[in-house]
């Protein structure tokens, strides 16, 4: 686990690549604070950050194979090492190492860019083939970790963070219009946009390679729906199936050299993750929750969490968040996160990892449940989308009209709004949006021009690809290549990595997503219980409290906090004068959600913290100076020693990280 940094710039040499090579790798510290690692010729440089998971002496990167023509720096871990391994050495590769990354090396010798197929695990790794000068970057299945790049002129630029890529001076911090546009839709921007200017996100499955001839980008994988339709075998066997994957799933994820365990939120996914960890374990596992410090009006998640690491007699720790948690923390998590995403519960994520990382340095998380096998409140709710294609459009108008002028009732107003579209493709990008249509017209500066339809073209072109008809299945496929990665996963990757963490996510198996695909949907959605089969996978488990309760999200007190304590916080982000500085919204419409917000009128919170985070984003990276502070602030202790080292270079060509091959 770790995070890479590259330019590919024929016309840099080698001396000119290092002082670049080391500020993109010296940013991103906080993400392998163990080690670093350089591989740096004419016209190319790959650096590395480690955080030692596995192979703690022998793992340093870069790794080569055996004549050294080929060269690695790899973010991630892949599972499947050891089964590998032993398959490589009967085909007569030779491991200088016991690391999974030294695997890649001998797999892509064996397969060249076909070797991601054989992969199992969570990975963003960069490849340097020195016979064919090409640059081989692949990102894992699912998009559990991040790969970032950027084309300036004939250079290509890459880093596990944008901030990397910000540290090369060619490279700008600009304002992307169209993924603002996409971010106010969809309360994230979808890969591989990012909210900066020619800064792209490669996206899940797809690898990219770089040579003479340019760069080409390819998918390599897709989830398939189609053996969905063999869907005559017992449920108890579809359950048994479910379960030997699970347990599968985890016990690959229990290898590593360091000590781990597990966030546990009281929810069925990480509740059956905890399960299933301590019956592989002969000791107790070591199990965070997070919770919030309040009167007690509003409920969290922390009793359900305990009665799970009750059952299995965990090591169980807690931390509680307070409103000036949240205050003091936003700028930083927003520092971390590279780009804007309207989750008020990022501060909670980091906070809970943090702890963490004082205990162990990986742990196992229960991400993915909810889009393998529909857990949210929307799938149930499409359902009825039907019913309302023979209402009169001028009803559904006037019903519209009608729930805007009520107070409160937020999420049954959202529902509404997207079962009223009239097709397909407007009703899945309303199903959970931040502003919708009617609302994002209205918070844009009149002066500020952006295409309706660009956030449905997003989905539409997802929809385009999958081969699922079930109305359900589609909707689980774009929520698996959208949401997914550039919500839950991204907020997951960045803010443990933001403590040093390992976080990995064994219900992401991509096995077990390709097993959930296959699933005939009423096994996922039966009438009004969602999670079907994961439920009754899980029922020999865990408590009925927890297999039969009410889902109940991240529930943060945000309302309160924002309509009081945190009440200067954001009237300071979203003044009159910060709001005419940036140009991008209607002052007169923010202050009115702002006043209706306060007053109790409606439930502006989800909005209110979209526009907060945007003007976060700009302070942590379009305002110059305090760019500056944010970025030297982790690294300012280690800069002067790096520079040694660097400098060392050019008199000692045998210094660490130095091409064997002496090119």
């Amino acid at each position: 686990m770790c995070g890479i940094v590259g330019i590919i710039d024929p016309a840099l040499s080698t001396t000119e690549i290092w002082p670049i090579l080391g500020q993109m790798n010296d940013v991103i510290t906080h993400r392998g604070p163990d080690d670093d690692g350089f591989f740096v010729i004419d016209g190319i440089g790959l650096g590395m950050r480690r955080l030692s998971i596995i192979d703690l002496a022998g793992g340093k990167q870069p790794i080569y194979n055996e004549d050294g023509s080929i060269v690695i720096v790899f973010n991630g871990e892949i599972y499947n090492y050891r089964e590998l391994t032993r398959q490589l050495q009967r085909r007569g590769h030779t491991f200088t190492t016991a690391s999974d990354t030294e695997v890649i090396v001998h797999l892509y010798e064996e397969l060249g860019e076909d070797c991601v197929h054989h992969l199992r695990g969570m990975f963003a790794f960069a490849v340097w083939d020195k016979r064919r000068r090409q640059l081989f970057i692949a990102r894992d299945r699912l998009g559990i970790k991040p790969l970032y790049y950027t084309q300036v002129g004939k250079r290509l630029v890459f880093g596990s963070e944008i901030k990397s890529i910000l540290q090369h001076p060619e490279v700008q911090a600009r304002l992307n219009l169209e993924a603002l546009g996409n971010f106010l839709s969809l309360k994230y921007v979808p890969a591989p946009q990012t909210m900066f200017t020619d800064i792209l996100s490669l996206p899940p499955g797809h690898t990219l390679t770089c040579d003479s001839n340019g760069v080409m980008v390819r998918q390599y994988w897709d989830l398939s729906f189609t053996n969905n339709q063999n869907g005559h075998q017992r449920e108890e066997v579809y359950a048994e199936q479910l379960e030997a994957l699970l347990r599968e799933s985890v016990k690959l994820r229990l290898r590593s050299d360091v000590p781990f365990g597990a966030f546990l939120s009281g929810g069925i996914d990480s509740s059956t993750v905890v399960a299933l960890m301590s019956q592989f374990l002969d000791e107790p596992v070591k199990t965070f929750s997070v919770g919030f410090d309040t009167d007690g009006a509003e409920a969290d998640e922390l009793p359900y969490a305990r009665l799970v690491a009750q059952q299995y007699q965990t090591d169980h720790h807690e931390i509680l968040i307070t409103s000036q948690d949240f205050i003091d923390l936003a700028e930083k998590v927003a520092w971390h996160l590279d780009q804007p995403i309207a989750d008020q519960a990022t501060v909670a994520t980091y906070m809970v990892s943090k702890l963490a990382s004082q205990h162990v340095k990986m742990v196992l998380t229960g991400e993915g449940g909810d889009e393998l096998f529909a857990g949210y409140a929307r799938y149930a709710g499409e359902r009825l989308s039907p019913m309302f294609r023979y209402i009169p459009r001028p009803i559904r108008s006037l019903a519209l009209a009608a729930s805007e002028r009520l107070p409160g009732l937020r999420r049954a107003k959202i529902a509404l709004y997207a079962l009223c579209q009239p097709d397909e493709t407007s009703r899945f990008t309303n199903w959970f949006p931040l502003f919708n249509y009617d609302r994002k017209r209205a918070v844009l500066s009149g002066n500020l021009k952006l295409d309706d339809m660009a956030t449905n073209h997003v989905f539409a072109q997802q929809l385009a690809r999958t081969n699922a008809i079930e109305p359900l299945n589609r909707m689980l496929y774009v929520d698996t290549k959208l949401w997914l990665p550039d919500y839950l996963l991204l907020r997951g990757d960045k803010l443990s990595m933001a403590n040093s963490l390992e976080a990995r996510v064994p219900i992401l198996d991509h096995k077990l997503v390709e097993f959930a695909a296959s699933l005939p949907p009423n096994l996922k959605l039966r009438h009004l219980t969602r999670k079907y089969l994961l439920k009754k996978s899980s029922r020999t488990l865990l408590p009925a409290e927890i297999i039969d309760r009410k889902k109940q999200g991240f529930p943060i007190p945000i309302t309160r906090w924002l309509r009081n304590e945190a009440r200067p916080f954001v009237r300071d982000l979203l003044s009159p004068a910060a709001i005419k500085r940036r140009g991008l919204f209607d002052l007169d419409y923010v202050e009115k959600m702002l006043g209706e917000y306060e007053s109790g009128f409606a439930d502006h919170s989800n909005l209110l913290w979209g526009l907060v985070s945007i003007e976060l984003w700009h302070r942590c990276f379009i305002d110059s100076s305090h760019l500056s502070k944010e970025v030297a602030d982790p690294v300012i202790r280690v800069e002067q020693e790096k520079q040694r080292e660097r400098e060392n270079y050019e008199n000692d060509k045998s210094a660490p990280g130095v091409d064997a091959a002496g090119e």
